[in-house]
């Protein structure tokens, strides 16, 4: 296993303030929402960043940035979505969300890392597959929550349809993380092949 330089430490703790930044970006720009199928949808980065993480930093530096991300806001710093933090915030129905942005990233970079030659297509199915995790272990954690310590009677499908305004928001914010990472690599493609992850 190679040590971390430097200069992962620096791309790691940039991607721990863009998660913030992702988590937040509504609360301070209350205009940026999506109307999808007569709901109103808040802009969230959080999915953006995660993915982009897993294809900028690769499997190991990009879910330490998310276990970094977790741990400050579980401290209780105001990180996670809607200014919160502390332990609750990860037992609530939608803490699943946070915990799954670290396989997110771990699983992005693993697919990113095994094909030398990437492309918007592939870029945008390791998205996918990302995006896929998030709301896999987000949804199941969210059910899970409901139907035990919340004392509520939710079905699994009913748990996933009220999540479809979400997916669709970040399915096209995935699509965006791929092409905005071609042309990342075609600017600074030195410093990604040296990140030593």
């Amino acid at each position: 296993m190679k040590k971390l330089r430097p200069i992962d430490l620096t791309y790691g703790a940039l991607f721990v303030c863009l998660m913030v930044i992702g988590a937040n970006i509504a609360v301070w720009f209350p205009f940026l929402t999506i109307p999808i199928g007569g709901a109103t949808v808040p802009v969230s980065l959080q999915t953006f960043f995660a993915v982009l993480a897993g294809m900028l930093l690769g499997k190991r530096l990009g879910a330490i940035a998310m276990i970094v991300y977790l741990l400050i806001g579980a401290a209780g710093v105001p990180v996670f979505a809607g200014m919160k933090g502390g332990f609750f915030a990860l037992i609530s129905p939608t803490g699943g969300f946070i915990i799954s942005f670290i396989f997110v990233a771990y699983v992005v970079g693993w697919l990113t890392a095994s094909r030398p030659a990437l492309s918007i297509p592939y870029y945008t199915w390791t998205a996918m597959i990302g995006l896929f995790v998030n709301y896999l272990i987000g949804v199941s954690y969210m059910y899970l929550a409901m139907n035990t310590w919340l004392g509520l009677d939710v079905t699994y499908m009913i748990a996933w349809a009220g999540m479809v305004p979400f997916i669709l928001k970040d399915a096209v914010l995935s699509v965006c993380a791929a092409f905005f990472m071609v042309k990342l690599v075609k600017r600074i493609p030195a410093t990604l092949k040296n990140t030593g992850v």
